[in-house]
């Protein structure tokens, strides 16, 4: 038995969550930003971390008296230690501190990708060994695991993430941000007319987006050099496909290489449902997705990987730092 209340502040999301159990999600208040970040094309740092501050009182409020929970019941205090922006986190990490101190609750600092993965299991058991595909805005990667808690990253991307691929060409083709979902939405209207690179297209379990993302820049530049009008739905489907394809296949190959049981998907981009579509159509073997309302940054998955950290007294510091940036594999429990 355990209750679990955990703070996600990585980015440009406020959350609060509690978990009872395993899967007993008692609420999941999420406060975002995408509306004042979309007036600037991103997110910035500054604004975000300020509106923290502003929030966080209130969604902790909130959750509380959504779950009808007294803080006192609760059995430890989760929350995001990275990576992220640091000002973000480091409102979620003081709040976190703050409650762990007064009401005397162990505090356990979760790496982010480790609840992004762990989201899964809210709806349905992980089968081991397995291989994650990690998509993001900040995150392109492999990740093998032999048991529970064991991250061993197998692959990664040389330069830019695919979700920030996806806003970047986003921007170029002048769509609303986020640029993603609005481009996998729009790939559906159009047809793959315009040819593009298939980005390290080799055996490694590496990507790289860096190059897709400057071929459609310099198309479009030269296009509008000429007067042409390129087809934004066109576009944004021959981008959507190439970026897919390189993804779906080498998680296809790591998952067969690595003889896993199950592929699972985890982060922002496991929303788009081109990839979904892709991988469930391609994979000899079973995938693994979150429900919608856990793929982007929310409490519940920081809390989901918090109840496994709390079942082997994985806690922390009171000292504990915020970082931009930790190793995902350094989080890793024996089996």
């Amino acid at each position: 038995m355990s209750l679990i209340l955990a703070i996600e502040s990585s980015c440009d999301e406020m959350s609060v969550a509690l978990l009872k159990d395993k899967r007993e999600l008692l609420c999941n208040i999420v406060a975002s930003q995408i509306d004042t970040h979309r007036l600037y094309g991103g997110v910035v740092p500054e604004i975000a971390s300020r509106m923290h501050v502003e929030c966080v009182s209130t969604v902790l409020k909130t959750a509380l008296n959504e779950a009808k929970v007294d803080l006192n019941d609760v059995d430890a205090i989760a929350v995001t230690k990275g990576p992220g922006l640091v000002g973000s986190l480091h409102v979620g990490m003081q709040a976190a501190k703050t409650l762990a101190l007064a009401y005397h609750k162990p505090l356990i600092g979760v790496h982010h990708i480790a609840g992004h993965i762990y989201a899964n299991e809210l709806v349905e058991d992980i089968e081991y060994p397995c291989l994650c595909l990690v998509v993001s805005g900040g995150h392109s990667e492999l990740v093998y695991m032999e048991h529970e808690f064991s991250f061993e990253v197998i692959g990664q991307t040389l330069d830019d993430a695919i979700g920030e691929a996806y806003d970047k060409v986003g921007r170029v083709l002048h769509l609303p941000y986020p640029g993603g979902p609005v481009i996998d939405k729009i790939a559906k209207e159009g047809k793959h007319s315009y040819k593009l690179p298939l980005p390290l297209n080799d055996d490694s379990y590496n990507f790289s987006f860096s190059g897709l993302k400057s071929a459609v820049i310099n198309l479009k530049h030269n296009a509008d050099q000429r007067g042409e009008v390129l087809v934004n739905e066109d576009l944004a489907c021959s981008f959507q496909e190439v970026a897919i394809e390189v993804l779906v296949n080498k998680t296809i190959k790591a998952a067969k290489d690595y003889q896993v049981k199950e592929i699972i998907v985890a982060g922002g981009v496991s929303a788009n449902s081109g990839l979904r579509d892709s991988l469930k159509e391609k994979s000899p073997m079973k995938v693994l997705f979150p429900p919608m309302a856990y793929c982007t940054d929310n409490a519940a998955m920081i809390a989901s990987a918090g109840r496994i950290m709390y079942e082997n007294s994985m806690f922390s510091p009171l000292d504990l730092s915020v970082k931009p940036s930790y190793d995902l594999e350094e989080e890793s429990v024996g089996e």
